[in-house]
């Protein structure tokens, strides 16, 4: 499985816990931290520890562990790394405060469609 297809699966799962405005950007062009960043809003505190439960799953189905995490169960932002996937969870607030969508505008922003395309099929 390669990156994308990995990314793609935790775009399905964040999309099957209902997290808000789900967004895979491809960032392997103009950056050397990660290949793809995923960033997905929570409408509370609960929805986002369910996101980042739901993340951690796939990642560790498919064999990556964190190399680290910032932020805790009380946290409005949490960065999850596994190197070359970053995930970022917010609630809508600070989404809207960091505005990382645009800060990475420069990246190629991978399209629903496209992810779905990659997910295999049951």
């Amino acid at each position: 499985m390669n990156t994308k297809e990995l990314a793609a699966l935790v775009y399905k799962a964040l999309d099957d816990k209902k997290g808000e405005d789900v967004s895979v950007i491809d960032i392997s062009g103009i950056s050397v931290i990660a290949d793809y960043f995923i960033v997905a809003s929570a409408n509370n505190q609960n929805h986002l520890n369910a996101l980042q439960d739901a993340a951690d799953e796939v990642m560790y189905k498919n064999g990556f562990s964190a190399k680290q995490v910032e932020g805790n169960r009380n946290s409005t932002w949490i960065l999850m790394d596994y190197e070359d996937i970053i995930i970022h969870l917010f609630s809508a607030e600070d989404r809207l405060f960091y505005d990382l969508e645009r800060i990475w505008k420069d990246g190629n922003f991978i399209s629903e469609e496209e992810l779905k395309a990659l997910l295999p099929t049951e």
